[in-house]
């Protein structure tokens, strides 16, 4: 039987995991500052896409009516598909 430790050390022990969690934290933490430097984005921004060829900021993808519409089909064919499937197995474990 593993044997616990008392309440103290336990406290001991989470604060000096804490303090090495942190500092490994703000190392991370500088890296990806020195990183977005390098590549030129402005502190806080995350995401938002890769810069183009030209080092134009990439436009956000726009979808047509049409084309969302026709996702949109796709999707709720294959939820009817994978809602038929489901309806099957269970019909199939009440025999």
């Amino acid at each position: 039987m593993a044997r616990r430790q008392a309440p103290t050390q336990d406290q001991a022990t989470l604060r000096m995991a804490l303090v090495g969690y942190e500092l490994e934290k703000q190392k991370i933490e500088q890296k990806i500052r020195d990183i977005q430097a390098r590549l030129g984005m402005k502190r806080g921004s995350v995401g938002g896409g890769a810069p183009s060829l030209d080092g134009a900021p990439a436009r956000k993808r726009v979808l047509s009516a049409a084309a969302r519409r026709r996702i949109a089909m796709a999707q709720k064919k294959r939820w009817a598909e994978h809602r038929r499937k489901a309806a099957l197995a269970r019909k199939a474990q009440g025999k």
